[in-house]
């Protein structure tokens, strides 16, 4: 068992589960509540809007997203043996678990992931959504076993995916409050607003993903070198690669404040931005820009899984925020 929840990066899945949970209970519950609905059979009064999407198929969507996350993880470490015994000096799949049983493993999880997905999406009345995550299951397998290979393909993939995760838990209970209101107020409220909420997110997802993928390309030079792959360090070399991967991290450093002085202009984000996430951005930062060793550029990947934390966590003060109108 322990080797199994090593295989699916358990503690991953948490973080998958605690954004979706996040997003929905932290970010779009509080700002669905200020906005005002009369209902068609209610006493004329405007009511807050409430969550429409039921919290079992919510149960079902994040469980669908956990399983092919999962079954993802068990096919990168079936195709990486030969890279990661070099990069990593260990690998769990052809030692503690055989190579046969993981592609069953990967199998199940995504044959679940799948229909999960479908049955979700006929729920919410809209059957189509479910290719989204026979797309996903697909897209991971082909990662794998080539696009991780190639130059910037698989970076890009990976950080898509990522960023995905929130969006669909936006998607589907926009569509729920859609279809409840529509029919059941007197008018329908401007909802679309959720989409940028939430894509602010999944923008942020995707800039940090990109760059500790690129980071993690850089630790991982050796291996890939001598197995042949693509990776960005591989094709335009460390240096460089370090350049990209600190202006990426830039870039997301200014998109932070801008959004903040635009939209927000709260003391207690910029506290919360400035402490929780540029700080270690400028470890990050200071790594990428002198000489580093690979176990040094190990520890600038960790930091980037805390800058992502705490992107994830600013939820719950945003939460927090509405709800006792702390502007």
């Amino acid at each position: 068992m322990k080797e199994f929840l090593s295989l699916i990066r358990w503690q991953n899945l948490l973080i998958v589960i605690l954004t979706m949970t996040l997003m929905r209970y932290a970010i779009i519950e509080p700002l669905i509540s200020k906005v005002g609905v009369i209902l068609l059979q209610g006493s004329g009064e405007e009511i807050p809007m409430t969550l429409q999407f039921p919290w079992y198929d919510f149960v079902i969507l994040v469980a669908a997203i956990v399983f092919i996350t999962a079954g993802g993880y068990v096919i990168n470490d079936y195709f990486d043996i030969k890279t990661d015994l070099i990069n990593r000096g260990k690998v769990i799949v052809g030692t503690k678990i055989p190579r046969r049983k993981a592609m069953m493993w990967h199998s199940v999880l995504n044959i679940m992931g799948v229909i999960a997905g479908f049955y979700i999406s006929w729920r919410a009345g809209y059957f189509w959504f479910g290719t989204l995550f026979l797309i996903v299951s697909g897209l991971l397998y082909f990662y794998s076993a080539s696009y991780k290979r190639q130059f910037l393909i698989g970076n890009l993939i990976i950080s898509i995916l990522t960023a995905m995760v929130p969006l669909l838990v936006v998607l589907f209970e926009w569509s729920a409050l859609y279809q409840y209101y529509s029919v059941n107020a007197i008018r329908v409220p401007e909802i679309n607003f959720l989409f940028y909420w939430v894509g602010g997110f999944a923008l942020f997802a995707f800039l940090t993903t990109l760059t500790r993928e690129i980071i993690k390309d850089i630790e991982d030079f050796e291996g890939d070198m001598t197995f042949g792959r693509n990776t960005i360090p591989v094709i335009i070399g460390i240096p460089a690669s370090k350049i990209v991967a600190a202006g990426i991290s830039l870039i997301t450093i200014v998109l932070l404040y801008l959004v903040w002085h635009l939209f927000l202009n709260d003391k207690i984000t910029l506290i919360y931005i400035s402490s929780a996430i540029l700080i270690p951005f400028l470890y990050v930062l200071y790594r990428l820009t002198v000489r580093s060793n690979k176990k040094q550029m190990h520890s600038a990947s960790n930091i980037m899984k805390i800058i992502m934390l705490a992107g994830v966590l600013y939820p719950v003060l945003v939460k927090a925020i509405l709800t006792w109108n702390l502007f």
